[in-house]
């Protein structure tokens, strides 16, 4: 990883109002730049469909497998990430996709921020695995279980109902903590030469200031990707390059970049 010396720093951008109207704007953008190129949404999301399988069949039950895949996930993710925003940049110039092209752009976000970012994500995935832990011995530690996998009475028991409720409450608050982190900031890693620190703080931001529209997307988000995964992951060989392309679509639309 490095940082961007060598490197004109580009100026920061303005954020913009975005509406429900500009969220429809994007997924249709993003469905026509899938039409368009669906090779290449194909490959990228099959980093995200192999890595998720690979987590449910090799790390079921293991921790070590289980560990490896969870750290080691978040750091390759955003390069698949960025190849799909690099043809839906390419698509919106009128440049031609080539594979060389668009693999070379991804390989050099490794000298560039991206591979920082992807750090905090590896970070925050440690932190809530020791906070869930945390929550869960709080509430259950003093029950007495077999097998917390077949015991499931357990968990309907008064401790175990209010612990189910505060994992949920406090997981959709991280996730939507790295949603407003991520949201635009990996996008305009790609485009500009802006530091990670500073790309994600315009993340934030963007969210706070369309607070209801930014709710709405992740809320699209969450419910598109379940639909992906119901039949074995197999949906989200469509899902994931779509929302990856309207992803761009909606960074173009909230930051006003020269």
């Amino acid at each position: 990883m490095s940082d961007m010396s060598g490197a004109v720093a580009s100026p920061k951008p303005d954020i913009q109002s975005v509406t429900l109207d500009d969220l429809r704007a994007a997924l249709a953008a993003g469905w026509r730049d899938f039409r368009t190129a669906p090779a290449f949404g194909l490959f990228f999301s099959s980093v995200y469909v192999l890595g998720g399988l690979a987590l449910v069949y090799f790390g079921a039950g293991t921790v070590a497998w289980t560990l490896m895949l969870s750290l080691g996930f978040p750091l390759i993710a955003p390069f698949a990430a960025v190849g799909l925003y690099e043809v839906s940049r390419r698509m919106e110039r009128g440049e031609a996709l080539s594979w060389p092209g668009v693999l070379g752009v991804v390989l050099r976000e490794k000298d560039r921020q991206l591979p920082w970012a992807g750090a905090i994500i590896v970070f925050a995935f440690l932190f809530w695995t020791f906070l869930s832990h945390m929550v869960f011995a709080l509430f259950m530690g003093l029950s007495v279980m077999t097998n917390i996998s077949s015991s499931w009475e357990v968990f309907f028991t008064s401790n175990g109902l209010a612990m189910i409720g505060t994992e949920l409450v406090l997981g959709g608050c991280f996730a939507f903590l790295l949603f407003g982190l991520t949201v635009v900031s990996f996008p305009l890693m790609l485009d500009k030469e802006i530091d990670f620190m500073t790309s994600m703080l315009l993340s934030l931001e963007t969210v706070r200031r369309n607070l209801a529209v930014m709710l709405s997307w992740a809320a699209i988000i969450a419910a598109l990707l379940f639909a992906g995964m119901l039949p074995a992951f197999l949906g989200l060989f469509v899902v994931l390059p779509v929302l990856g392309h309207a992803t761009w679509h909606l960074y173009r639309r909230a930051l006003s970049t020269p």
